[in-house]
């Protein structure tokens, strides 16, 4: 069963490479509009599951946008869920054990898969893949549902990429959203986790 922690948020390290920084940013925001005690029942309700690994250190397995967005908005500590304790693991075996139990992924920001080595050691250092925001709002809009096996949303970026382009702008960002949904509901799409068959 897991505990639950408070931890400094500077301490956390990431179990992935990117994130979607339009998704982070959102995030921000709307945890910078909150009161203090707002943002700690927050955080609290919508605790981070994360790994203890060696050298004491926490390493979160999901919500890496809520992550990043609570650094980026000085919040100081957040509430963490503590799924497993590796620390005496040695890191040599500490991320192949982490892969095993499907809690790491180093999938850079084109979908390539890379070593565990180029997994960043702070959240501030997570590299923006605008497909994860894509994914992210897709499934906000209704597009797919959530689904409970790992890296969901990876896939779905991964299903976007080749198939639409997202421009520079949050306009352009929007377009995409509605194209996506679209192709979300496509036979192609079938196979993902959390694919809704279009009404008939």
């Amino acid at each position: 069963m897991s505990k639950l922690h408070e931890v400094e948020i500077h301490r956390l390290r990431p179990s992935q490479i990117t994130v979607g920084l339009i998704e982070v940013h959102d995030k921000r925001a709307r945890l910078e509009a909150m009161k203090k005690h707002e943002q700690q029942a927050f955080l609290a309700e919508h605790a981070i599951p994360g790994v203890w690994g060696p050298d004491g250190k926490l390493y979160i397995i999901d919500h890496h946008h809520l992550g990043r967005a609570a650094q980026e908005a000085g919040i100081d500590t957040g509430f963490f869920s503590v799924e497993d304790d590796f620390s005496k693991v040695p890191i040599a075996q500490f991320w192949p054990r982490m892969s095993a139990a499907q809690w790491a992924h180093p999938i850079d920001q084109h979908g390539q898969v890379r070593g565990f080595e180029m997994i960043p050691d702070h959240l501030e250092q997570l590299i923006d893949d605008p497909y994860r925001s894509l994914a992210g709002y897709v499934r906000a809009a209704g597009g797919y549902d959530k689904s409970s096996g790992p890296f969901c949303e990876f896939q779905w970026a991964d299903f976007f990429r080749p198939r639409l382009t997202i421009g520079p702008t949050r306009a352009d960002f929007t377009s995409a959203v509605t194209i996506a949904l679209k192709l979300a509901a496509s036979p192609e799409a079938a196979k993902l986790p959390g694919y809704k068959a279009p009404a008939k």
